[in-house]
């Protein structure tokens, strides 16, 4: 994880943990210096970055606080040189997904009002040069990361966005799939767009995390459309989403490590003997004693059914 190699603990608000990558420090300072003919002093350079890095950090902790609203998990915010990342675990439910996503941008627009009414502000008193062109060029920022941010281009807001959209009228599997194709296929215009601008460094880095996140998209997308051609276990449902669970070993004992399947052996690990009290559904992710899964009908199947994260995975060993 970005958040556990090589990045320094900033702070922690609202149980969300901040950290700073180290390559954070080297861009800043290449990039103060760079702007050195912006002002009169290098210091204006330094709140001219300082700024960016607040815009960015807001803008994810637009992302992180809406996917807490609607229930879902959201812990660590990683800010390095190409913008942030905020670690987001929302419901598997299109809605909540798109409001985790859309709330991001959502904070650069609520910005552009501020910074256009503290540039009015500026002009109409008089101040320095240094403070109108710092306060122009934030509101250039924030525009700019928004109007970036919302190309429908996965892993980017936007694209990411439209991947919710698609979610109501395809599922989940179908609507990632879509998304990370059209990743690809935009990739190679976002680089041209960073080439254009005179960032060929940052076009590089740019293309290779999004390289990385749609194939990892991709792959993703297709092992939630091998999940949702599984038959499904009669005689259990779970009690949130009313899906009955797939046969087969698909969970992984807390503490001996060893795949198993729950639903036969009424959570208990047949490799060490472990009971587990909840058992994690593999279509929704919500934890639920096995007495409570007892269902009196079946409950068929859904095309769109499908897993919410790694379905072998517990990261907790009282989680099954």
């Amino acid at each position: 994880m970005l958040a556990r190699r090589g990045s320094v603990h900033l702070f922690r608000f609202s149980g969300i943990d901040v950290f700073l990558h180290w390559s954070w420090f080297l861009v800043a300072a290449y990039e103060i210096q760079d702007r050195g003919h912006n002002y009169s002093s290098i210091k204006w350079n330094i709140l001219e970055y300082l700024g960016l890095f607040l815009i960015v950090l807001l803008h994810e902790f637009g992302h992180a606080l809406a996917c807490r609203q609607v229930g879902g998990r959201a812990n660590e915010i990683v800010l390095w040189p190409l913008g942030g990342v905020a670690y987001v675990d929302p419901p598997p439910r299109p809605g909540a997904t798109l409001w985790s996503i859309a709330a991001g941008p959502l904070v650069n627009v609520a910005l552009l009002p501020i910074l256009a009414l503290l540039l009015y502000s500026a002009h109409s008193v008089g101040v320095s040069p240094n403070v109108y062109g710092l306060i122009s060029i934030l509101l250039r920022i924030d525009l700019g990361l928004f109007i970036f941010n919302i190309l429908p281009i996965y892993p980017l807001d936007g694209g990411q966005i439209l991947r919710s959209l698609l979610w109501f009228v395809m599922g989940r599997a179908r609507s990632l799939l879509v998304a990370t194709v059209l990743g690809l296929i935009g990739i190679p215009g976002v680089v041209a767009l960073a080439f254009w601008l005179g960032s060929i460094w940052y076009g590089v880095l740019l293309a290779f995390f999004m390289l990385m996140n749609c194939w990892g998209g991709l792959q993703h997308a297709r092992e939630l459309l091998r999940f949702a051609k599984l038959p499904r276990r009669s005689g259990f449902a779970c009690p949130s989403c009313k899906m009955s669970p797939p046969p087969g070993a698909f969970w992984r004992c807390g503490n001996c490590r060893q795949l198993f399947d729950t639903f036969e052996t009424r959570a208990v690990c047949p490799h060490c003997g472990s009971r587990f009290p909840v058992t994690r559904c593999l279509d929704c992710g919500k934890l639920h004693p096995i007495e409570e899964w007892a269902a009196p009908t079946l409950i068929a199947p859904s095309i769109n059914a499908e897993p919410r994260s790694q379905v072998i995975s517990s990261s907790r060993p009282d989680l099954l």
